[in-house]
Formats: structure tokens, C-alpha cells, sequence
């Protein structure tokens, strides 16, 4: 693979290291400092990389890509394609489709994740750290989500042995967290997670590294920030910052607003933009950007996802504006993630303008449209497309 070797030094994560203060370890940026105490009309900061995301293939693959290449330097791309990116092999040609639909002269990086399955070897753990080109490992609770009906049914029993493996060769485990028993009530289904799952699994394996994605409630919050900084961190995305479960209902059934984890009360919202504008290292951006044909959203039976690519970043902005942290901004997006991972931070720019912009209704794909976030609201806050040296 002509694209594999130059990126394989710069990318191999590094050494776990341990942080003692919650404290941001680069310098300030005195200009977004400045900026966060006025009204600011532009923003410069370190070109961003979003640490959850759904590209899909095919068709749609084509589409949503140029979205988030044009904002971002590289994501976590995630696995749960049919059939799921299980193999380090599978996720070689997965990262060569994205490559190849790359549009010409983008510098966007994919960094490759496998979907754990019962049936995992802790051999396949150490194919997947010499490849290079995967970084993590997602679990997927069985039917927690879209294409989740593969994923895990005893993480602490059938998993345990791929989990040490995982320690040994320093790869994170990026956990969707949510029970699927159907006794719970959907609204707790995270919090009982934690309580079952994550707090027994963190205190067996607490040199595991994992990232709590796409977090919802308060109960996450808390747990998060009980763990050590640099073992355990999570993702936030622009609806669970600026949404509540009221979002679903207003107006009617509002099927471009579901999601998994659906949408929680606003006392859990204030808490995640609390937490995520405080300053705080152990949150970074995830958008959880999943794309749906608008069909398969407003049916019978409408799919999960909200297909956040071209807004995050206005949205990101936005949420700390609001919040008066618009000094803590470039650490969440451009600075948290990579040094979890372990990785070089970017060093180009990227400018977000004040300069109002209609969201468009709809982004078309091959046979179909996808419909946005913000789907025809005007955001305040324009990214450039263009990265700045």
C-alpha cells in the first residue's frame, strides 16, 4: 500500500503516560483567550481530528467523506460496515476504499478500528498493532445500535483474554455503552452499563485504556471523571451538547433527531457542557456522524444516527460560545484526543468565521439524499476548508 508506510512511524501510538492535573498541558492560546472575553469574528486553531465517525461505504462512502476531510485531519473510523470490519485484513481495505475516494489533494487520514466480537483472538489484537493502520477496538454490546447484532454478549467471560492482549499491546477499547435488556428502561440503559459493565470492568483491567463514546448523561460524567486521567476518557457530539429528549417530540415525531444513546433530560445535557467546556483533558470531540438515506429515517421503523459532518465544528463553536469557553475550544477538539492516543497533535490551522450560513435541507448520494443536522437552520460560526500552515 503506497499510502501505508510514510504514515506508519507518524501514526503508532506511544506509551500510555500518566497526567496528574486536570490542567491542559499546552500553552494558552492568547488569542482565543482574548477572544473568549469579547465578541469575537474569527478563531484560529489547531486543525481538528474527530475521534468517532461513520463513513459507510459504497455510494455514501463517496458522499459524506469530502465532509469531514474538509474540516478534519483524521478520525476513528468506525466498523460496524455489513458484514463488520473484524480482521486487521478487512480493515487494510476498508482504509484503501476510503483513500480512494478521498477528493484529490486531501490530506484526511482514516485511523482503522476492528469490531470485537465474542469469537476475537488475542492473535488478531497483535496482528492489528503491527499493521499499523488500527488503533483501536470497539464494543459493540449485541443489538445495542445500527449493525450491532454481531457485537458482544459477555465482555468480562468470552472477551477477557483479547482485553489482556489489548493491555499489552496498549490498544484502546472504545466501548458504545449501553445494556440491551430489555428490562431496562431505555433512558438508563447507559447508567445501568456502567454500574454492570464498565465500573467492574475498569477496576479488573485498570490499565486498560478505554474511551466512553458518545456520552449522555451525568452518571457518565461522574464515572469519568473517578477514573485516572489518561486510562479513561470520552467522546461528546454536537446533539448531546445542544439537544435534550425533548428534541424528539416537538412539532411531531422528529425521526432526523433519534439516536442511540437517544437524546437524555437537560439536567444530563447541562452536565456533558459542564464537563466538556471546562477545560477538563478527558473529553474530545466524536461526532458520531452516522448518515442515513432520509427514506430510512422517515418510516415505519426509523434508523438511529445523526449525520453531523458538515455542521460539527459551527455546532462545536457554538457550545462554547454559549458556555463563555471559547479559550478551551481548540484543547477539546485539536488537542485531547491525539494526546490520549498517543499521537502527534496536527500542526496546521484551521479558521472558524463569523459569517452566518444556511444549513442545506439535504446532501444527495447516489440514489438517495441524507438529511443534516441543523437541516435548513442558519449557523453563526463558518469553518474554512482549506487547512492554514
Amino acid at each position: 500500500n503506497p499510502h501505508l508506510k510514510p504514515l506508519v512511524s507518524l501514526l503508532r501510538p506511544s506509551p500510555a503516560h500518566r497526567v496528574r492535573t486536570h490542567l491542559p498541558r499546552h500553552r494558552p492560546n492568547t488569542r482565543a483567550s482574548a477572544m473568549a472575553t469579547s465578541t469575537p469574528q474569527e478563531l484560529t486553531i489547531t486543525r481538528p481530528d474527530d475521534w468517532h465517525l461513520h463513513l459507510r461505504d459504497g455510494d455514501v462512502l463517496a458522499a459524506v467523506l469530502p465532509h469531514s476531510a474538509r474540516h478534519f485531519e483524521r478520525a476513528i473510523v468506525m466498523p460496524n460496515l455489513k458484514p463488520p470490519v473484524t480482521t486487521t485484513a478487512r480493515a487494510i481495505a476498508y482504509r484503501d476504499e476510503i483513500l480512494k475516494a478521498l477528493p484529490p489533494g486531501s490530506s484526511f487520514v482514516p485511523l482503522m478500528t476492528l469490531y470485537l466480537t465474542d469469537s476475537t483472538s488475542p492473535e488478531e489484537i497483535k496482528i492489528a498493532r503491527k499493521s499499523g493502520v488500527v488503533f483501536a477496538v470497539k464494543l459493540y454490546p449485541a443489538g445495542a445500535t445500527t449493525n450491532s447484532q454481531d457485537g458482544v454478549t459477555d465482555i468480562l467471560g468470552k472477551c477477557l483474554p483479547v482485553l489482556e492482549e489489548m493491555v499489552k499491546q496498549e490498544m484502546p477499547l472504545l466501548v458504545h455503552g449501553e445494556v440491551t435488556d430489555p428490562h431496562v428502561d431505555t433512558f438508563d440503559r447507559e447508567k445501568v452499563f456502567i454500574e454492570r459493565i464498565l465500573a467492574p470492568l475498569v477496576q479488573k483491567l485498570p490499565q486498560l485504556k478505554i474511551v466512553m463514546e458518545h456520552i449522555t448523561t451525568m452518571d457518565a460524567v461522574n464515572f469519568v471523571e473517578s477514573c485516572k486521567e489518561g486510562h479513561v476518557a470520552a467522546t461528546v457530539t454536537p446533539q448531546h451538547l445542544l439537544l435534550n429528549r425533548n428534541a424528539l417530540f416537538q412539532g411531531g415525531l422528529q425521526p432526523h433527531n433519534y439516536c442511540l444513546p437517544v437524546l437524555k433530560r437537560e439536567t444530563h445535557r447541562q452536565a456533558i457542557v459542564s464537563a466538556v467546556t471546562s477545560g477538563s483533558r478527558q473529553y474530545f470531540l466524536g461526532t458520531d456522524s452516522a448518515p442515513h438515506d432520509k427514506r430510512m429515517k422517515e418510516c415505519s421503523c426509523g434508523c438511529a444516527g445523526i449525520y453531523s459532518a458538515p455542521v460539527a465544528l459551527s455546532l462545536y463553536a457554538k457550545v462554547f460560545e454559549q458556555a463563555g469557553a471559547l479559550d478551551k475550544l481548540e484543547a477539546f477538539t485539536s488537542f485531547n484526543g491525539p494526546d490520549f492516543y498517543g499521537l502527534p497533535r496536527n500542526t496546521s490551522k484551521i479558521v472558524l468565521r463569523r459569517s452566518p450560513w444556511k444549513v442545506p435541507a439535504t446532501y444527495a448520494y447516489g440514489s438517495g439524499v441524507i438529511v443534516p443536522m441543523s437541516t435548513g437552520n442558519t449557523l453563526e460560526w463558518l469553518p474554512s476548508d482549506q487547512p492554514e500552515e
